[in-house]
């Protein structure tokens, strides 16, 4: 459950730029033509491979939400660095002015997605059960458990799904058909807040606003920043003592 940084996006695409002209020397005669773009089809496993860099580029600037003029941009820079031709700008001037462009874009998204999310959470707080807490945890339980409750220190088992407010999905241990197991000091403090709350047995939502969950840098490209996330969870069981290492699968 870490939380990342803007600067390891920036450090994403400066890597994986790095590479594209450091190999350029040894690429650019098996390079395919212009003609062979994806739209034409792949012709074999080398434009498979090379059109997987283009999605590795792409998925390192999802998160800067670039309009099609920008992308046009992007793609006049990397074709002048790819073939060697003279930049129009200096880097040792525009080069560290990305990362102030990739916090200003992930703040604007961020504000974009609690918006979106505040009536959503509001909604949830006024049905029938739900307690909203003073950190803007919503619960509500949905089938009662008759066990025990845990405490922040211990380990559960739990299966759980979470989704987006917009209903997508992003993780589930039910789809995977394996209980979770991790200890509640080390995850997001709406679970540690939230699964206090339950019994064994119990079935319950978990509505967690962006600042109990992953904050305004989010976890691109499954979660984006400041998004509002809700669980369905079931908690199976509690256990004293550390968790045992793949505690959350992906989530």
């Amino acid at each position: 459950m870490k939380r990342l940084c803007v600067s390891a996006l920036v450090a994403a695409v400066a890597m994986t730029l790095g590479a594209c002209g450091a190999d350029q020397t040894q690429k650019t005669a098996a390079s395919p033509s212009p003609a062979a773009s994806p739209s034409s089809g792949m012709k074999d496993d080398h434009d498979k491979t090379v059109y997987a860099l283009g999605l590795m580029l792409g998925r390192n600037l999802e998160p800067l939400g670039l309009a099609p003029a920008e992308i046009e941009i992007v793609k006049k820079g990397l074709t002048d660095a790819a073939t060697g031709q003279k930049p129009e700008v200096d880097l040792q001037v525009y080069g560290p002015k990305i990362e102030e462009l990739a916090r200003t874009r992930a703040a604007d998204r961020a504000k974009g997605e609690k918006d979106k999310a505040k009536a959503f959470g509001e909604s949830a707080a006024k049905e029938k059960g739900a307690v909203q807490t003073a950190s803007g945890l919503v619960f509500r339980t949905v089938t009662p458990g008759n066990g025990p409750s845990p405490v922040a220190t211990d380990t559960v088992k739990c299966h759980y799904t979470g989704t987006l407010v917009d209903g997508k999905k992003f993780d589930s241990s039910v789809d995977r058909g394996q209980p979770a197991e991790f200890s509640l000091s080390e995850v997001i403090p709406c679970w540690t807040e939230g699964i206090q709350r339950m019994k064994v047995g119990e079935k319950a939502r978990l509505i967690c606003p962006s600042g109990i969950a992953y904050g305004d840098q989010g976890r691109p490209p499954v979660i984006p920043g400041g998004a509002t996330l809700i669980f369905d969870v079931e908690l199976l069981g509690i256990k004293k003592g550390a968790a045992p290492p793949d505690r959350r699968g992906s989530s």
